[in-house]
């Protein structure tokens, strides 16, 4: 072949399209996850929440509760894309996910929202030590998530699983007060 045609078999090699080689197949599916919660299961963007450490049953519940269409409060972006979970990935999502190493809290706390933590009683169910199982952690999660969930839960946006009381009822009216316990919660230590 002469300098010429090697010229045109190089060009035309190069205007080809350019065959697929990526297999999402040969990834774990917790990487698609890790869009929004971070591959390790701490979020970047207040919007999406801190999954790692994360009681596993109330990942799998919250999964489900999505794929159903029980839980809706996310804009769409959640219920679209746990779709494209095969069941049996659901499991190695959870796991994965629960099993990482706590989020670091935030540096500040708030000790108006300690109080208002405490004199709802919300630690009753939340806290490390309760034996309730899919119960979340609220500890170490970024305040503005836990605000919008609040606020969802208030409003009415967001249902309460079953076996939980209503949290709608127990939410704070004035949105400061949601503030203070979310910053006070942000700061606490997940176990």
């Amino acid at each position: 072949m002469g300098p010429k045609a090697a010229f045109i078999a190089i060009a035309l090699a190069k205007a080809a399209p350019a065959s697929a080689d990526f297999d999402a197949e040969a990834f774990p599916p917790y990487e698609r996850c890790a869009l929004c919660h971070g591959l390790f299961g701490v979020s970047a963007n207040a919007r999406f929440p801190n999954l790692a450490g994360q009681e596993p049953i109330y990942i799998e519940n919250q999964v489900r509760a999505f794929l159903s269409g029980y839980r809706h409060n996310d804009g769409g972006q959640m219920s679209s894309i746990v779709t494209e979970l095969k069941p049996e990935e659901i499991a190695v999502v959870v796991e994965w996910f629960s099993t990482q190493d706590p989020p670091a809290p935030a540096p500040q706390g708030n000790a108006e929202g300690r109080a208002l933590y405490e004199a709802r009683n919300c630690g009753t169910c939340h806290d490390a030590e309760t034996p309730y199982l899919g119960v979340p952690h609220l500890t170490a999660q970024h305040a503005g998530y836990l605000v919008k969930q609040m606020r969802d839960f208030r409003d009415g946006m967001r249902g309460t699983h079953l076996g939980c009381l209503p949290h709608g009822p127990m939410m704070p009216a004035d949105d400061s007060e949601i503030a203070a316990i979310a910053a006070y919660l942000a700061s606490v230590p997940r176990p």
